[in-house]
């Protein structure tokens, strides 16, 4: 996956635990850890305003990519 999730490294920057986070945004706290595993397919835009809003930060403090190898052997090859 080419989408790294820093959420633990936000949450541990701010001293905030996942239940706390949680709560405030709206969601489980089952589904704040899928998220934070990258085990999701998606993210709603306010969810992510939430947690910016509670972390104080960007959305590229918690979301970064990175090229996918694989990816990139398909593209040097042509078959992408």
């Amino acid at each position: 996956m080419g989408i790294i999730i820093n959420l633990d490294v936000m949450l541990a920057k701010r001293k905030i635990k996942s239940k706390e986070l949680a709560s405030y945004i709206g969601i489980t706290e089952q589904n704040l850890s899928l998220l934070k595993s990258g085990k999701v397919r998606g993210i709603r835009f306010s969810t992510l305003e939430k947690i910016c809003e509670r972390l104080a930060c960007q959305p590229g403090d918690i979301l970064e990519w990175h090229a996918d190898v694989s990816a990139t052997d398909r593209d040097e090859l042509g078959d992408a």
